[in-house]
């Protein structure tokens, strides 16, 4: 029996993210080449952010099916139990004969034709339990199932396919009703959102966007944002000529924040793969200049493909370690530090991070990103501006590493709230009030319960001194 391209390459995926600890955007980017089809490109898409998502909800079903837990059975099998799980409860639809057996020929096709029945009847028997349940209904059938005496954290993570130390923890963050909206949103498709990197540009890339079968939709946040469906924006001409990147908005808010003029010399640290670069080179302009960093080489080779697609000339490329000593021989106007972080701001757009991250992780990164905030405030130059930013949601990778920093560094401060709310209100779509994402510490903060982008955090500090002529 043939089996649909689809589920094939859904199913190579996810056994590359769990073997081999792959990104399924970056597997998926690959695999996704021109003879696969858009249709064929979104239920693979669909079925693999889906089953990474509901992982835990879909091995919650499986194993009320199976003599021994999911977690013991071999790879392959464990993954179609899965893709197959996922399309009966959330493909409504996807006929139920195809899920079941496709899912059968797809272990058969991985050589574990041993498990061909087990498939079968595991998958039938999840089908006939609650077949009118549906995890994203909101009187969820799904949640008679789990034990009554169970804690509320073991509940939620549960119900909402999180790990159980994420959810208490954000529990004692941000209390019930705010971690239910965040582990909600989590489990929301993000928008594909886009940076228009010229605004008297628009109407052509719109159009170019429109005539390719896709859809523009308005933005949250920013007012050269938009967000795109349909289809792949990377497969269109606007993408190809460079007139257009995909980027989360709260990641292209980040460059704004350093309010970069021309002339002004700046560092770009952790740069790969180079998203929020381009605003910096032509915020500095041909009299400025701006030199990206990171310390691998093979996100650097990344970096420069992504700059020769968006035309981006005069960006001086290092490798360098972050963590150790500049090499340097001058200070820079305005850096930022967009640090190596634990991602939890990001569960949505890159939903294996959940079920790869550990509590003890969070402490390594907060190491490494008070050596590379130290490091980086030592290269600024009096009266220049520093953007400390990351991806996660977690204070001790945020506020803390800053305060942290501060400590040992009386030269620099907090900038003024008002400097902050006025750097970001020219960009804003309207009716958004730039306050509404600065706390009293000068702190930006994006939540995709709140503002349905990825979730970001950035401080912004400056240098005393005599400021440049």
């Amino acid at each position: 029996m043939p089996i649909s391209p689809a589920r094939t390459i859904a199913l190579e995926v996810l056994r590359r993210v769990e073997a081999e600890g792959a990104y399924a955007s970056d597997v998926l980017h690959a695999e996704l080449g021109s003879r696969v089809t858009l249709e064929n490109a979104a239920l693979a898409t669909e079925v693999t952010f889906g089953v990474l998502r509901w992982r835990r909800l879909l091995d919650f079903l499986l194993d009320r099916q199976l003599k021994k837990p999911i977690a013991r059975l071999d790879l392959p099998v464990a993954l179609a139990l899965r893709i197959g799980l996922y399309q009966l409860r959330f493909l409504e639809r996807v006929p139920t004969r195809a899920a079941v057996n496709e899912s059968v020929e797809l272990v058969k096709r991985a050589r574990k034709s041993s498990a061909a029945s087990l498939v079968n009847a595991v998958l039938r028997r999840a089908s006939a339990e609650n077949p009118e349940a549906h995890a994203t209904t909101e009187a969820n059938p799904i949640e008679r199932l789990i034990p009554a005496d169970l804690p509320l954290a073991d509940r939620l993570g549960i119900l909402h396919s999180h790990p159980t130390w994420l959810v208490e923890r954000w529990l004692k963050n941000l209390g019930e009703a705010d971690t239910v909206a965040l582990l909600e949103a989590d489990n929301r498709t993000p928008n594909l959102s886009c940076a228009l990197h010229d605004p008297l540009q628009r109407d052509e890339v719109f159009a170019a966007i429109k005539s390719a079968g896709l859809r523009i939709e308005p933005p949250h946040l920013l007012k050269s944002a938009f967000a795109a469906s349909g289809g792949s924006p990377a497969r269109t001409e606007p993408f190809r000529r460079g007139l257009i990147s995909i980027q989360d908005e709260a990641s292209q808010t980040i460059p704004l924040l350093l309010g970069v003029e021309s002339g002004e010399a700046v560092l770009d640290l952790c740069a790969a793969p180079g998203g929020k670069t381009p605003p910096l080179v032509r915020a500095a302009g041909s009299r400025g200049m701006v030199v990206a960093t990171d310390r691998h080489a093979h996100r650097l080779r990344a970096m420069r493909n992504q700059f020769e697609r968006l035309n981006l000339e005069g960006v001086q490329i290092v490798e360098l370690d972050a963590t150790h000593d500049f090499p340097f021989g001058r200070l820079f106007d305005r850096i930022l530090v967009d640090a190596p972080c634990s991602g939890t701001g990001t569960l949505a757009r890159h939903p294996e991070i959940r079920w790869r991250l550990s509590q003890e992780q969070l402490a390594e990164f907060h190491i490494l990103q008070v050596r590379i905030l130290a490091s980086a405030i030592q290269q600024l130059a009096p009266g220049g501006r520093l953007v400390y930013s990351t991806c996660s949601m977690e204070p001790e990778e945020n506020e803390d590493v800053v305060s942290e920093v501060l400590k040992s560094a009386p030269t620099i401060k907090r900038a003024p709230q008002n400097e902050v709310t006025k750097s970001l209100e020219p960009h804003l779509v309207p009716g958004l009030d730039a306050q509404n994402l600065v706390d009293a510490n000068s702190q930006v903060r994006t939540s995709p319960a709140t503002q349905r982008t990825d979730g970001f955090f950035a401080a912004v500090l400056i240098k005393t001194g005599a400021t440049k002529p």
